[in-house]
């Protein structure tokens, strides 16, 4: 969540994501802090390049969240959870991220270790996930399957 609320600070977004107002933002962020706006030698370059991926991994993070997109693959997202099983999965701080047999891989955000403990210990690992993960927690596609 602390990742999902910083982006939004700095792309200015109080509520839900807009996908327009997001790359209007972005657009100008990218022409503030673009690293050849400086010259060679000037203290702000090595800052603007910093800044401009923050920016750039910013803007495909929320993109990934919108509601647009997530409506957008919905179908598939739904396939993955209800036909596919958990491959693997691992937990940090309060990021689950889960891996399923199809290849593609999806966090969910502010899962407690309680849960993710619960998760572990649970007699149906996909049971478990469908009933207390996917229906309760904001979730992104962070890695895709691959096409062959």
């Amino acid at each position: 969540m602390k990742r999902i609320n910083e982006y939004k600070k700095l792309f200015g977004i109080e509520k839900e994501i807009d996908l327009k107002l997001l790359k209007k933002s972005y657009r100008n962020l990218v022409k503030e802090w673009h690293p050849d706006k400086f010259q060679d030698g000037d203290i702000k370059q090595q800052e603007a390049e910093v800044q401009s991926r923050r920016i750039i991994d910013g803007y495909h993070f929320l993109v990934s969240m919108a509601p647009e997109t997530k409506e957008k693959n919905l179908e598939a997202y739904t396939e993955t959870i209800t036909k596919g099983a958990i491959a693997d999965y691992q937990h940090k701080g309060l990021l689950l991220e889960v891996t399923f047999t199809d290849d593609t891989t999806y966090e969910y955000f502010g899962v407690t270790k309680s849960v993710y403990i619960k998760m572990m210990n649970a007699s149906n690992l996909n049971r478990f996930a469908r009933r207390s993960i996917y229906p309760k927690y904001t979730y992104r596609k962070s890695k895709g399957a691959l096409v062959g």
